[in-house]
């Protein structure tokens, strides 16, 4: 099954155990400090793998749960608000990305972005004061600043950062190029500023295909006749070629494209070679 924890938030798997939650019902997730109230985004079903390791679900949450759940919630919106004023009064460049807290240990957990590293001794001093608890800060970056905060990308979909991605891999200006993207920072920046974690997905896509395909210019030969190609379309594994013969273009299977004769063996071998001219000699 899958829970959770806010609306549209990540999704968390749990083993359901001996519970059949429905969709949209409250239950109880393991957490370091105690069962915390999840969603239930996923019903339970039946899996053909054997996945081990997931935390088990501890039941339907109670009145009691439910109420412990909105007391912590109006003791987070109460730091926020705190920590916002005390940050203005003291003048420091931050700003409050979101407030963990813990009721068991009575401690408050305040994330926040800053330009560059802030001493925020005499802060967490009169928080602890005005909070009667015991108060951490913690700095965070861009990309975890989006990921607390959530937010619609360029695509008009949710942050993949916000909603399934788990651990952020490094993205490279060099992906944009390989996939013939513009490398401007308006076009392939996210909503944290960097680059999209989406660059990512289809890169092995496009390193595969240039790895086998001929390159733009290459004088090829086709099902239609000999030409020159003109252009990829990678998602369809298709290259588009100007043929010799009036200048028409005409989108081929990269399979179906003859490169020069040495390139194609190296690539199909001598049989699949003849094969290929016979069909485009025909």
């Amino acid at each position: 099954m899958a829970v959770s924890f806010t609306r549209y938030g990540r999704l968390y798997y749990l083993d359901p155990g001996g519970h059949s939650p429905k969709v949209g019902d409250k239950v109880l997730v393991p957490t370091d400090a105690g069962p915390e109230i999840a969603e239930c985004v996923w019903a339970p079903q039946y899996t053909s793998e054997d996945i081990d390791g997931l935390p088990v679900c501890e039941g339907i949450a109670g009145e009691e749960h439910i109420a412990r759940d909105e007391s912590n919630k109006r003791r987070r919106a109460e730091a926020r608000s705190v920590a916002k004023r005390l940050i203005k009064r003291h003048g420091l460049p931050m700003k409050v990305v979101g407030v963990d807290y813990l009721d068991q240990d009575t401690v408050f957990t305040v994330y926040f972005s800053a330009p560059h590293r802030v001493d925020f001794r005499a802060l967490v001093r009169d928080l602890a004061r005005n909070l009667r608890a015991r108060v951490e800060l913690r700095q965070i970056g861009p990309r975890d600043e989006a990921r607390l905060q959530g937010g619609i990308g360029p695509c008009g979909r949710d942050l993949c950062c916000a909603t399934f991605l788990k651990d952020f891999e490094p993205v490279s200006v060099r992906m944009a190029k390989d996939q013939d993207l513009p490398v401007n920072p308006l076009r392939i920046a996210g909503a944290c500023g960097r680059l999209m974690c989406c660059l990512k997905y289809e890169h092995p896509l496009y390193q595969e295909f240039r790895a086998s395909a001929p390159r733009m210019g290459a004088s090829v030969d086709t099902p239609e006749g000999p030409g020159t190609v003109v252009g990829h379309n990678v998602p369809s594994d298709s290259v588009v070629v100007r043929l010799n013969d009036g200048g028409r273009r005409c989108a081929c299977p990269s399979a179906s494209v003859c490169s020069p004769r040495k390139q194609h063996d190296t690539m199909y071998g001598g049989a699949g070679s003849a094969a290929g001219h016979s069909v485009a000699d025909q």
